[in-house]
């Protein structure tokens, strides 16, 4: 699941002020029965009192996964690889949650439940200022 995972977002950048590319994680020390922001804050070693905003998949990847008639070919496979992603994600995780941590530089978990209840997922950061 982590290959498929690692293959699916292979060379894709998180546009936003900044682009950055996604590493992913499986935290296979201990099972979740929820996936909360205190937990992912507790396992990337953020402090509990940093700002929060959990927001939908689908809405997180709005933008990269919409084609539009301007785009020429090559924004066309990225929006393409974008959403053979969220499909990716969608069938290998369950409970998918993406949570932003901070403020400007922002940390982006996109966390979910692996089939045996571990958790996995993608990070990524964004800056908006």
């Amino acid at each position: 699941m982590i290959n498929v995972l690692k293959q699916a977002s292979e060379g894709l950048l998180y546009m936003s002020e900044s682009e950055y590319p996604f590493e992913v994680f499986l935290w296979d020390d201990s099972k979740q029965k929820d996936i909360t922001p205190e937990c992912v804050l507790q396992k990337v070693g953020l402090p509990v009192d940093t700002l929060v905003e959990v927001v939908e998949l689908d809405s997180f990847f709005e933008v990269a996964i919409a084609e539009q008639d301007w785009h020429n070919s090559e924004e066309k496979i990225t929006v393409k690889k974008y959403q053979h992603l969220v499909q990716v994600l969608k069938k290998y995780l369950f409970d998918l949650q993406v949570m932003r941590f901070g403020k400007i530089n922002i940390d982006v978990y996109i966390v979910g439940k692996t089939s045996d209840e571990y958790l996995a997922g993608l990070s990524t950061k964004v800056v908006e200022t």
